[in-house]
């Protein structure tokens, strides 16, 4: 029985779709959204930025509060309620790092750019990959 959902969810459709297939396939579980900050990009930016802050973590918290916002008002619409939990580093491992405290991840098939993923990497198929535990991506 799933009693301990993660989703992982950043700021794309693909997120959104993610955490509303894991509140509707498991009405009962505990729900955890996860927001990874700070991943690299071609540059750098944020990943160097976020590095570069006095409070790392409230930097973090700060650039994720759109998206665990976003998060609240979706479970909203399901009159559920939905832990928040902020990382930051490289998404994929963030994840995957976390992953073992949990029944399932609900992830997205992809988010960002094409250049994103050339560049990043598909995280849901490295998630996918390497989690300890049950994976389950959403289109």
């Amino acid at each position: 029985m799933i009693e301990r959902v993660l989703v992982a969810m950043d700021d794309s459709e693909m997120g959104e779709k993610a955490l509303r297939y894991a509140l509707e396939a498991h009405p009962d579980a505990e729900v955890t959204v996860l927001h990874v900050v700070g991943e690299p990009s071609p540059m750098m930016g944020q990943a160097v930025g976020l590095a570069l802050e006095d409070d790392v973590q409230a930097a973090a918290e700060e650039l994720a509060a759109a998206v665990l916002d976003r998060a609240r008002e979706i479970a909203d619409e399901y009159d559920a309620e939905v832990e928040t939990k902020v990382g930051w580093g490289t998404p994929a491992k963030v994840i995957v790092s976390r992953a073992a405290d949990f029944d399932t991840v609900v992830i997205g098939s992809h988010s960002g750019s094409l250049a994103d993923q050339l560049f990043v990497g598909n995280v849901a198929q490295k998630v996918f990959r390497r989690s300890p535990v049950p994976v389950t991506t959403v289109r």
